[in-house]
């Protein structure tokens, strides 16, 4: 499942640098979690359900000033072959003022601060910047 997870990060990117404004993505419920924190975390301009039978996204692409991307980079960070995980202690050492970290926790998809917030540890799965 989370292969289509990962699909989505390059199917983004990929986007982006040929300037689209939106693109197209399977619908899978991770793929829903994960566009409702970039969607509040401004990163998007958001997401649609669409198709005969409702199984796929059409994603709103955001540009800043100059027609710049607003996403700059998608990185990976615990992968399916090398799999990462946080505790709370490791979680509060790190700094999250430039980038946006979403872990994988037993609530769902959180980002840095609301981990820290709920007192969760968690699977880091992509910064964003």
């Amino acid at each position: 499942m989370k292969n289509h997870f990962w699909n989505m990060f390059a199917n983004i990117k990929n986007g982006q640098l040929a300037k689209r404004s939106y693109i197209h993505q399977k619908r899978k419920k991770l793929c829903e979690l994960f566009l409702n924190i970039l969607w509040t975390e401004g990163f998007i301009i958001g997401y649609k359900i669409e198709g005969k039978n409702q199984d796929n996204l059409k994603i709103f692409l955001k540009y800043v000033e100059n027609g710049k991307p607003s996403i700059n980079n998608i990185k990976a960070i615990s992968k399916p072959g090398r799999r990462i995980s946080y505790s709370l202690k490791q979680i509060w050492k790190i700094d999250s003022s430039k980038t946006l970290i979403i872990f994988s926790t037993n609530q769902g998809l959180k980002t840095l601060a609301e981990c820290k917030k709920l007192q969760l540890g968690g699977e880091p799965l992509i910064t964003i910047n």
